[in-house]
């Protein structure tokens, strides 16, 4: 997880529930992964809470396309979580896969702004 952000953008939403999320992907594999096989869930850490997946216009660089080997790239990921949940985040990435062994990494954060 690169950095998380609570974003004045405007998108019918109370501009202080914005939650962007940037994550900073490599591939250390030997082919490429589709990226869209990839989703997150954002948790609230203090309270409780989920966030509900959004959509802002502004710098989005969504989950899609592929990655090829040894290439890193930063995405986002906008999400909606009500300001009375905190500012700590537990943020899971998970991968679609039929390995049912398959761990999906969590990473904690603080939502600057």
């Amino acid at each position: 997880m690169d950095d998380v952000h609570r974003r004045g953008l405007r998108d019918g939403r109370p501009e202080d529930d914005r939650v962007r999320v940037r994550l900073k992907l490599t591939n250390t594999g030997k082919q490429p992964v589709k990226l869209d096989e990839l989703s997150t869930i954002i948790e609230g850490a203090t309270n409780g809470g989920e966030a509900d997946t959004t959509e802002f216009q502004t710098g989005l660089a969504p989950l899609e396309g592929r990655l090829a080997p040894g290439v890193t790239t930063v995405k986002t990921n906008d999400n909606s979580l009500d300001t009375k949940y905190g500012k700590k985040i537990i943020v899971t990435v998970q991968r679609s896969s039929d390995n049912l062994d398959l761990g999906f990494p969590e990473f904690s954060g603080d939502i600057a702004g």
